[in-house]
């Protein structure tokens, strides 16, 4: 059975039997069919050390990174709670005055911190955004002005996929002055280089591979064995709202939650922007907050494992449950990362000094069938990069 392995690998040097097994499983993936298109990349001491391409990939293709989009809103957070203009007992309402008055809630609406936002505790996962009412902050806020709660702030973690990020997006937008899109681009792609990361509307010339839905849905039989129950909501995030972010008005919106597009390795050096503080873009005592103070522990509903969520971003932990949280079980407990729909990993580890990448075009309809590719994946990955004798 694969499991954390501790051991400091300072020369940056990967297993190579641990690789082989990484490229073989890709590789398997792509040959039956399951993957038209993966990437994956390895970085340590600011540099990518080994990137792979399969399928119709190639090294300069950008993937749709989902989820793992949410970390470049946290990085311009965390820029402007060192700057003061923002602080994680920010209520939203201080910065957006509408948020949530003309709801059915106003009074928890009014609750609502910054730190709520980014651990996913503010009661709203579901609120509904999307085009054309997303096109514009005018527009924007006007339907956040309407939002309600489902549980008071700060008493239930719930996954917000892309509601909450918005509100973070015009709490940025509103302290900067500017589209959010724009701040992103500023504070965090132009100074660090990240070329290979796009936020908003990639250039004409840009590679994007499209996703493609695959597989069936988990037959009832398999929800009962699993679960104990013989349906499961997937709430926003199915195969076909996936599969729109193709769509290049949907990309050229920044859905501040879902919407980057990226290689493998952009999305890994953006990584090691955080485990090194490259560029001196942050506060060190903020960025230490960011990437490893835990301040939701509360169970996720979908798994009842505690959530460990930071200012946006989520850590391993030794409870022995990081493979719960998507890094699999063989990163340090000091991980951290955000993972993406579809199958995207991504993760830093301070104790190796490695971030990982896995993107895929692959959009699997069995969700059940995806949780085992990216713990098999995530766990190789995180043995490749351990020393052999430790």
């Amino acid at each position: 059975m694969l499991g954390y392995r501790a051991g400091v690998n300072k020369q940056g040097q990967l297993d190579n039997e641990q690789l082989d097994r990484l490229r073989s499983k890709v590789q398997d993936e792509v040959d039956s069919g399951r993957m038209p298109a993966a990437q994956f990349a390895f970085a340590h001491d600011g540099e990518v050390v080994l990137t792979e391409s399969f399928g119709t990939a190639t090294g300069s293709t950008l993937f749709n990174i989902f989820s793992a989009t949410k970390a470049l809103i946290a990085g311009v957070i965390w820029q402007l709670i060192a700057e003061g203009s923002l602080a994680p007992r920010t209520l939203v309402r201080e910065v957006l005055p509408e948020f949530g008055t003309e709801g059915s809630t106003p009074e928890w609406m009014g609750m609502i911190t910054l730190e709520h936002v980014l651990t996913h505790t503010g009661g709203f996962p579901t609120a509904p955004l999307g085009p054309p009412k997303w096109d514009t902050s005018e527009s924007r806020r006007e339907v956040m002005s309407r939002w309600r709660c489902t549980w008071e702030p700060g008493t239930h973690f719930e996954y917000h996929p892309t509601a909450a990020h918005w509100v973070a997006a015009e709490m940025i937008s509103a302290v900067e002055q500017r589209d959010h899109r724009d701040v992103v681009a500023d504070r965090i792609l132009k100074p660090l280089g990240l070329e290979q990361v796009v936020f908003g509307e990639p250039a004409a010339s840009a590679e994007v591979t499209p996703l493609v839905a695959l597989g069936q849905v988990p037959s009832a039989a398999e929800m009962k064995e699993l679960f104990g129950i013989e349906n499961f909501d997937l709430g926003e995030v199915t195969p076909d709202i996936l599969v729109a972010f193709n769509e290049p008005s949907i990309r050229a919106v920044g859905v501040p939650g879902a919407g980057g597009v990226a290689t493998a390795s952009g999305l890994a050096l953006y990584y090691q922007a955080l485990l090194h503080n490259i560029g001196g873009l942050w506060s060190p005592q903020v960025l230490a907050d960011g990437t490893g103070t835990i301040r939701c522990t509360m169970p996720d509903p979908m798994t009842g494992v505690a959530a460990n969520r930071t200012l946006g971003l989520v850590v391993s932990s030794d409870d022995g449950q990081s493979a719960m949280r998507g890094m699999g079980p063989t990163v340090s407990p000091l991980a951290f990362g955000h993972n993406g729909a579809g199958g995207q990993i991504v993760w830093g580890d301070p104790e190796t000094g490695f971030s990982f990448v896995f993107l895929t075009s692959a959009i699997e309809r069995n969700f059940i069938t995806e949780a085992k590719r990216i713990l098999s994946i995530a766990s190789k990955a995180g043995l490749a990069t351990r020393p052999v004798s430790s």
